[in-house]
């Protein structure tokens, strides 16, 4: 039986792109060495290396004056080294969700942070406005883009006057970003980039070095930039199965044709939704996220929650159990998910609800 895979991450990676990186993992580029086992420093690699950056570069047309730097530890390293690199006094930061709360709470470490805007009161159902509230005097202000967690997504650049960073794990390279209105932009690869084990940060360059502490070493934006992600040992799986996605991506149209895709496959999801008597949204039309789809039973069907989750996996869905913090149930329909995984799932809704 064919497998869906909608869980949030690690997520689904094109087929090709599994392929390409587990033939490499047996033998890297006709070297008799496996990729897992190549030292950093080979002189095969360090192309693989450049070609990522090179290629993260183009499909984001990011203009000149900024760096693509791989490390390690996840966004949630980020949440630290973020205010560590850029926090001065004061930071702003939009709560909208879970991952902006962890944010906030590790940039308390550095200076005063001030929380501008919060849907925490609605239960995170909608993507709060904050566009005009950045105080004047902050240092950046920090946004998270899509919420996993809940489905809500903020799919546009903003306009603010302040620095403007923001984690875009969960919908880099779904649609164009505009690079040049933000300092920075960090993103865990296990959604839409690679699989998990390497972080992309993409940082302004003339605004690094202004933070007024001594920086540990790891921990300073300016050593990966000077030493090309390469400082230390770099997560070479990871970066090479990056590589490969980034490929797959610009052979397949690029941001432009990613984010008509998202588009189409939310469209018809989020209308089945809407259409079946069993389930409801949990989201406010106009926060729902293309990434993450949240969905519960109506109230008059709690009790078929379960049975639906076991339909569901008797058909091939894979991972559309909502967190468990909220329940439910959730699709994540990141940039390898095909229309026919979208409509494997819609055809199950359909058919459970005939049953009901």
């Amino acid at each position: 039986m064919k497998k869906y895979n909608f869980n949030a991450g690690p997520s689904m990676l094109p087929r090709e792109v599994i392929e390409n990186t587990a033939k490499q993992i047996l033998d890297f580029n006709g070297s008799g060495l496996s990729l897992m086992e190549i030292s950093h420093r080979a002189k095969d690699f360090q192309p693989v290396v450049d070609e990522a950056v090179s290629l993260f570069k183009e499909l984001l047309d990011i203009p000149e004056g900024y760096s693509v730097i791989f490390l390690g530890g996840g966004a949630s390293l980020q949440f630290m080294q973020i205010p560590a690199n850029f926090l001065i006094k004061k930071a702003a930061y939009v709560n909208s969700g879970t991952w902006a709360k962890k944010a906030m709470k590790e940039a308390k470490h550095f200076g005063e942070v001030v929380e501008i805007a919060s849907s925490s009161d609605a239960n995170y159902t909608f993507y709060p406005q904050f566009e005009g509230l950045e105080p004047a005097d902050a240092d950046y202000l920090h946004i998270t883009s899509n919420n996993t967690i809940y489905g809500t997504e903020l799919r546009r650049d903003p306009d603010v006057k302040v620095p403007l960073i923001a984690d875009m794990s969960s919908d880099i390279m779904s649609r164009p970003v505009d690079v040049s209105k933000y300092t920075a932009i960090y993103a865990g690869a296990q959604k839409n980039l690679s699989m998990a084990g390497v972080t992309v940060v993409v940082v302004k360059d003339e605004l690094l070095g202004k933070a007024p502490r001594e920086l540990p070493t790891m921990i300073d934006y300016r050593t990966h930039v000077d030493k090309g992600s390469m400082f230390n040992t770099p997560p070479v799986v990871p970066i090479y199965s990056l590589m490969e996605n980034l490929r797959w991506l610009k052979a397949n149209g690029g941001v432009e044709a990613a984010d008509k895709r998202a588009h189409e496959r939310a469209e018809v999801l989020y209308a089945e939704i809407d259409r079946n008597k069993l389930f409801k949204g949990t989201v406010e039309e106009a926060s729902r996220s293309l990434m993450n789809i949240c969905f519960v039973m109506n109230d008059e069907y709690k009790e078929l929650e379960k049975p639906f989750l076991d339909f569901a996996v008797e058909r091939g869905m894979v991972g559309i159990k909502g967190h468990r913090s909220v329940g439910g149930f959730r699709a994540s329909c990141y940039n390898a998910m095909t229309m026919e995984g979208v409509n494997a799932l819609v055809k199950a809704m359909q058919d459970f609800e005939a049953q009901h």
